[in-house]
């Protein structure tokens, strides 16, 4: 394989932008780093999701929604003047499509699941405990 900038070839990295380093010898490209869910009730929409990239791009405003067939995330867009939808950033093949929705449906699940479970903390302070406010558990 023949590189125009051979010293990153040598190691097998691709320098990209303010110091960001892209494998490209057969592993992924890029690593969602940390997801943001925050659940809404607002009808077929469940929440809003931001996603940050190998510690150094942030996407937000993608969206989890509940189709007719499940759960499905859909991609940031922008309304055009003639009325219709653009998305303003999106996966460019079907793996990377994949990894992003299991990421962040993965995400949304425990999100919600965790969000069941504390309505089993105290009221008072929102640790759980024995109801008392402190957060400590009664003992006995």
């Amino acid at each position: 394989m023949t590189c125009a900038i051979d010293w990153h070839c040598q190691y097998g990295y691709l320098a990209m932008a303010r110091g960001a380093v892209t494998r490209w010898r057969g592993e992924s490209a890029m690593e969602i780093t940390e997801v943001k869910v925050f659940p809404v009730d607002e009808g077929k929409l469940k929440a809003y999701v931001t996603i940050i990239l190998d510690d150094s791009f942030v996407i937000r405003d993608l969206k989890v929604i509940s189709g007719t067939s499940g759960l499905f995330v859909a991609m940031p867009s922008k309304k055009r003047k003639d009325g219709s939808y653009r998305d303003v950033a999106h996966p460019l093949n079907q793996e990377i499509r994949t990894y992003v929705e299991e990421t962040i449906l993965n995400s949304y699940l425990a999100e919600i699941k965790g969000s069941s479970r504390d309505d089993e903390y105290d009221e008072d302070d929102g640790d759980p405990g024995n109801g008392d406010g402190n957060g400590e558990a009664a003992t006995g």
